[in-house]
């Protein structure tokens, strides 16, 4: 009998070691904010500490030729979907331009439809409203901020980076901490629950991206060095508190037996932007030119990390092959065995090969930059950058050896016209397939009437105009003006509808002609503004009310038919009219 337990017993051990081994792995991926080539301790920056990525560095395979787009919501959508900027949608910061379409097929889809759970912590920027958010793009679970980073006027109005009120699942909620430790504590917490079925989880970091705030013993380290090498000790000190959430993170993976069968990527969304300065007076940027924003090489070239013991990618080494943010999604399919849907076109290639075979590559990869901070698309070639292998044709006039000339200081097209051409051809065909594409016709739209989301929340940041941006609450706070004034609606259902227009965010309401009785955390300096009346335009309907002084909101109640429409609100001073701050539209009833 004891004989039959004991064969029974290996036998069971037998075949849960097999499953294990069969398990899907789990993958992690950290996206940081605005840290540039240059801005750790291990791509050879001589002032900053980061001792635990540089320790995930030594073991890990390294990309040192990866790209993404210059700017964060660029790349976010690329990463998501695997599709370029110009083929999601999603090339701009704001103007309309910075949330993903109804229906668009992400990263999480896929990973929840092949059995993964899926959770997103820290900065989505792909959209704050229904059908854009985390939510409804494939995350089982979400905790984040809203608009491009946290206490921008499109997110919870008083937020500073310390005990801030965040979404849970669409949620507000409140929260205790500085920014970057809620993340990775929440991630902690999703992984505790959910560590028996494959997971994916979306770590992106609202850090180091400005405005530069931390606690003081993590810039202290760095004040001598102000104004002599490096241009903020804040943003060193934001990076250092990433390096100390990402050593007790792997610290927790390695507590939970999690390290061996999680494929962990460590990366960033662009250049830096307060790093390096562009004169190089200033700070690092590992010998490269550009910053945040520019087509240069330092704009768009990013550290990228991945480390998987189970599947052999480890052991600290660089891998040189040019490969792209486009590219994430389809190398984790092939990693982790995923069917991706026939209807999500992608415009990456997989790099898993390269990964553990040293001698194979990506023949003939072509890569593409193109982003534009407007609703309207980006330029054929004005402000483009084309790469293949070690050659940059940047604007489709300069053409630069990376390899011989990083700063790009030599442009070499009059000695290379033939790859220059060839490269404009090859730029001509893509961007000729893209413009044939619903994404790039069309404005991604806010849906009311659904039940998913009864009110939409509507920004001046994200209204489609002609002015440049305001994206602060400092800005709304003075009553900075301007024109910005138009979103792209969807009606769902018919029905009666209420248009709200204020100056300030419900959770921080005061008289449109007045200023809130509380501020937040004394964040702010209040000045008022005068504006007689408020108007709105909709689906061929136009209104206009007086506003009263102890007004807080002007709400227009009207009907509504289904189908696409642009809905305008504007203040109006006198002769002058310029765009409302927050707009709410709200699903009353059916017809």
């Amino acid at each position: 009998m004891k004989k039959n337990v004991w064969i029974y017993t290996l036998f069971a051990l037998f075949v849960l070691q097999i499953n294990a081994q069969k398990k899907a792995p789990n993958v992690i991926l950290i996206l940081t904010d605005d840290l540039g080539i240059g801005d750790l301790g291990c791509q050879g920056n001589p002032w900053l500490k980061t001792p635990e990525i540089d320790a995930f560095y030594e073991k890990s395979v390294r990309m040192t030729d990866f790209h993404v787009s210059p700017l964060c919501t660029p790349t976010r959508g690329a990463i998501m979907t695997g599709q370029y900027p110009i083929n999601n949608g999603t090339w701009a910061t704001f103007k309309g331009r910075d949330g993903l379409a109804e229906n668009t097929i992400t990263m999480a889809n896929v990973f929840k439809n092949n059995g993964y759970k899926t959770a997103l912590f820290g900065k989505w920027h792909l959209g704050d409203n229904y059908p854009s958010r985390p939510t409804d793009l494939g995350f089982d679970e979400a905790t984040h901020h809203l608009a491009g980073g946290v206490g921008e006027l499109s997110d919870y109005w008083g937020n500073s980076y310390f005990d801030d009120v965040y979404y849970k699942n669409n949620k507000a909620t409140q929260f205790k901490g500085y920014c970057t430790d809620v993340w990775f504590e929440e991630t902690t917490k999703f992984i505790k629950k959910n560590k028996k079925k494959p997971f994916f989880v979306y770590l992106p970091t609202n850090a180091p991206h400005d405005p530069l705030i931390v606690a003081e013993k993590y810039a202290a380290p760095y004040k001598n060095l102000e104004g002599k090498e490096i241009i903020s000790a804040n943003l060193y000190g934001m990076i250092a508190n990433i390096d100390e959430n990402f050593g007790k993170f792997q610290r927790f993976l390695e507590k939970e037996d999690l390290v061996d069968n999680t494929i962990l990527i460590f990366m960033s969304d662009n250049g830096t932007r307060y790093g390096y300065s562009k004169n190089g007076k200033f700070g690092y940027n590992k010998g490269f030119r550009g910053i945040k924003g520019d087509k240069e090489e330092g704009g768009h070239r990013v550290p990228f990390f991945i480390r998987w013991p189970n599947g052999k990618i480890q052991g600290g080494k660089d891998l040189n092959e040019l490969a792209e943010h486009v590219d994430l999604m389809p190398t984790l399919a092939a990693m982790c065995n995923l069917k991706i849907p026939e209807n999500m076109k992608l415009d990456g290639r997989d790099f898993s090969t390269i990964l553990s075979n040293p001698k194979a590559s990506l023949k003939n990869k072509i890569a593409f930059v193109h982003n534009n901070q407007d609703w309207r698309p980006p330029s054929d070639v004005a402000k483009s950058c084309i790469m293949h292998g070690k050659w940059r044709l940047i604007n489709g006039k300069e053409l630069y050896d990376i390899e011989v000339d990083p700063k790009q200081k030599n442009n070499v097209i009059e000695q290379h016209p033939e790859l220059s051409k060839q490269l404009l051809y090859n730029n001509k065909q893509f961007v000729a397939k893209a413009k044939q594409k619903r994404a790039y016709q069309e404005l991604p739209f806010h849906v009311v009437g659904n039940k998913a989301q009864k009110e939409i929340k509507l920004t001046i940041q994200h209204a489609i105009g002609e002015d440049g941006g305001i994206w602060k609450p400092e800005q709304v706070a003075v009553g900075l003006k301007n024109k910005n004034n138009t979103h792209a609606i969807y009606v769902e259902k018919a029905g009666v509808y209420e248009i709200s227009c204020a100056r300030w965010p419900k959770e921080c309401l005061g008289p449109i002609v007045g200023i809130p009785s509380e501020n937040p955390k004394d964040l702010y300096n209040y000045k008022s503004i005068t504006p007689d009346k408020v108007s709105i335009s909709i689906a061929n309907q136009k209104h206009e009310k007086k506003i009263q002084k102890t007004d807080e909101m002007v709400t227009f109640t009207l009907k509504l038919e289904p189908g696409k429409t642009l809905l305008t609100t504007d203040f109006i001073e006198g002769k002058e009219k310029y765009g409302v701050y927050y707009t709410y539209v709200k699903y009353i009833k059916g017809l």
